[in-house]
């Protein structure tokens, strides 16, 4: 074994101080998160837009369940990458919120139908985070595990991922006929993990203080120009989870939150998501097809937009956007159509999407004919009359993982779901607690964190496109280390 890329003991273990200082800072952290936690249940408290008491109730629930691992995370001093944080966060906007807010596709339901609906995310939660909280473990200590993949000398090439990322966004927009159609996939899922890797982890070395000037010019850059790029596509997901990405990476090493960037962030996205009906009533036709830009259009494309994202008044127009941006995101009304069609009028799949992730795992290259990454969305959404055989090719409605368990095995299935779930992500937490950030283990916590911001995803898109991601991730490094040593 090259005795050069094995990091010494003490470099992976911080010392008394070292801890000290974590402790203060997640402290800090803590506190803040605490009153931004708190003013958020007084303000629902006071504004939820519910006609029950009982939903009332639930939806605070849902929501103090939501915080809570992050809340932990912060008061033992946010030493950990987030992972499992991350995932529970994410129920906050995709259930709770929509819930307190009275999502317009609400009014549809019984309240008998929400009510329930509430219930089976409150299982979730609660039985998740109590498998996390419950599992013991030890952090595993083979060499394979405390050494970080690259040299001191190489991993100052770290920041170029993103480069190769960007490269790859910027031909697939704009030059998509220069990639063939046959690996497409795989180099979208591969690109996309390393410059998901590489964005956390330079973001999360400008979070520690270690990152120069230069990379942090880069940083922004790149990660700017990706979100722009993807924008332009007129789908906000994949944009907004790179700046997330670069947002949490901050956070973990400096254990503060960047106010005034994630304000920005926000006010943005709530902006371009105000006018993107409007925009794609310009340049999508009718069958979903998109007006190709080029590179050159998009000041001007933009500038359009933000004129159409400001086109409502002042005061109606801020707590609109809030309100529209919130919306986007729900889960919940998808939830409330599966939770009342089945049992009653529909029976349970038994199965049949999870059928559908082991194909997910075969290259295309041996299988021509292999169906596409959202075989199991797609199931979904024919099967509940949400689209055609026709239809379901223009447009992708978001079920995630909830929803895809009670359909195909009821409350038992939510509750096995948020057991594998607590159980896996609190093992992986355990066996990598002592890895370095660029060995396997981290960069895998950083794919599986990057990937728990993905609520809308089955698992046969989820475990597929992650799969492909670990492989370039992975594999990249393994190449660079065993040729440029």
């Amino acid at each position: 074994m090259d005795e050069t890329n094995v990091q010494a003991v003490p470099e992976v273990t911080a010392t008394p101080s070292d801890k000290r200082e974590a402790r203060l800072r997640g402290q800090k952290l803590f506190a803040l998160g605490g009153v931004v936690a708190a003013a958020l249940m007084v303000y629902y408290a006071l504004t939820a837009a519910v006609d029950d008491s009982i939903h009332l109730s639930q939806g605070m629930a849902i929501l103090f369940l939501a915080v809570l691992p992050s809340l932990l995370w912060a008061r033992q001093g946010g030493t950990h990458l987030p992972a499992f944080e991350v995932l529970m966060l994410m129920t906050a906007n995709t259930y709770a919120l929509p819930l307190l807010n009275g999502h317009v596709e609400l009014q549809h339901y019984d309240t008998s139908v929400i009510t329930n609906t509430a219930n089976l995310v409150l299982l979730y939660q609660v039985v998740a985070v109590f498998t996390y909280l419950s599992i013991k473990g030890r952090p595993i200590k083979s060499p394979a595990f405390r050494e970080d993949v690259l040299t001191r000398d190489l991993q100052k090439y770290v920041g170029y991922g993103l480069l190769l990322s960007t490269g790859y966004t910027m031909a697939s927009i704009f030059y998509a006929n220069l990639i063939p159609s046959e690996i497409n996939t795989v180099l979208r899922a591969v690109c996309a993990g390393i410059g998901l890797v590489t964005t956390f982890a330079q973001s999360r070395r400008w979070g520690e203080g270690t990152l120069p000037q230069r990379e942090k010019i880069m940083l922004v850059t790149l990660v700017a120009a990706q979100a722009i790029m993807q924008f332009s596509t007129l789908f906000l997901v994949a944009g907004i989870s790179i700046i997330l990405v670069s947002l949490v990476g901050y956070v973990s090493g400096a254990q503060k939150l960047p106010i005034i960037a994630t304000l920005a962030v926000f006010t943005t996205a709530a902006i371009l998501h105000n006018g993107k009906s409007t925009m794609r009533a310009k340049y999508w036709s009718v069958d979903g097809e998109r007006h190709s830009l080029t590179v050159q259009e998009l000041p001007g494309f933009f500038s359009e937009w933000v004129e159409a994202g400001l086109s409502k008044g002042p005061a109606e127009g801020e707590r609109e956007m809030t309100k529209k941006l919130l919306d986007r995101t729900s889960l919940f009304h998808i939830l409330c159509l599966v939770t009342s069609q089945t049992p009653d009028h529909l029976p349970y799949l038994a199965g049949l999407t999870y059928s559908q992730v082991p194909g997910q795992f075969i290259p295309r290259f041996f299988w021509p004919n292999k169906p596409q990454a959202h075989i199991s969305t797609d199931t979904l959404c024919i099967y509940y009359g949400l689209q055609d055989e026709t239809t379901v090719r223009n447009a992708t409605i978001g079920f995630g993982l909830v929803a895809e368990a009670y359909a195909n095995y009821g409350f038992f299935g939510v509750g096995l779901l948020a057991l594998l779930l607590g159980a896996f992500y609190k093992r992986v937490h355990t066996a990598t607690a002592e890895s370095p950030l660029l060995s396997y283990p981290g960069l895998f916590v950083i794919i599986l964190m990057a990937w728990s911001f993905q609520a809308e995803h089955t698992m046969a898109i989820w475990l597929g496109s992650m799969s492909q991601a670990c492989i370039g991730v992975l594999g990249v490094p393994f190449l660079i280390r065993n040729i440029a040593g």
